[in-house]
């Protein structure tokens, strides 16, 4: 991992904090599954900070979220969300700052990852815990179909965001 930057731990901060408010608001109008506002801080922090800060990010984010204000459940959601989260944050930063892959790539990449994790956990969750959720297929597939908006405002705002980010020089790839 290197050096440990000042400037990591205080963004991951921010976006953890970012991963904890932004869902509040949205669960005040019962859309928070289906806008996904805890992915875009996590999924910009992947862009922004090193991958070991990144994947931090995505873990801790729904534990806080759920021990503060008890969204998401603590089970069966708390356990796939921690890895599909730490997927995402983990798969951005390895693909666009060390790999130096697009934006574009980076972040339908990430959000596959996090996708295909997500789905494994629950197999794991389903068979090993006897919890009744659906078989990984189906799950992988409500997830997607609930969350078509949210998946839209990610792939539009995201980029948007980190064009600007980039513009003013706030974000510093590795492999540059």
């Amino acid at each position: 991992m290197g050096k440990i930057s000042v400037r990591e731990i205080v963004l991951s901060g921010l976006f953890i904090a970012l991963g904890i408010i932004l869902p509040m608001v949205f669960h005040v109008f019962g859309s928070g599954s289906t806008f996904l506002p805890m992915h875009i801080p996590v999924l910009i922090a992947g862009f922004v900070v090193s991958a070991p800060f990144a994947i931090a990010v995505g873990a801790i984010t729904p534990i806080l979220s759920s021990l503060l204000t008890g969204m998401p459940p603590v089970f069966p959601v708390l356990p796939f969300m921690i890895f599909e989260l730490a997927t995402y944050g983990g798969v951005a930063s390895l693909l666009y700052r060390k790999l130096n892959f697009n934006v574009y790539v980076s972040l339908v990449c990430s959000m596959i990852a996090g996708r295909i994790v997500s789905s494994i956990v629950v197999w794991g969750l389903a068979t090993f815990f006897m919890a009744k959720l659906p078989n990984p297929i189906v799950f992988i597939a409500g997830a997607i179909t609930q969350g078509i908006p949210g998946i839209i405002i990610q792939i539009i705002f995201i980029p948007a965001i980190i064009f600007s980010l980039n513009k003013s020089r706030l974000i510093v790839r590795e492999g540059n």
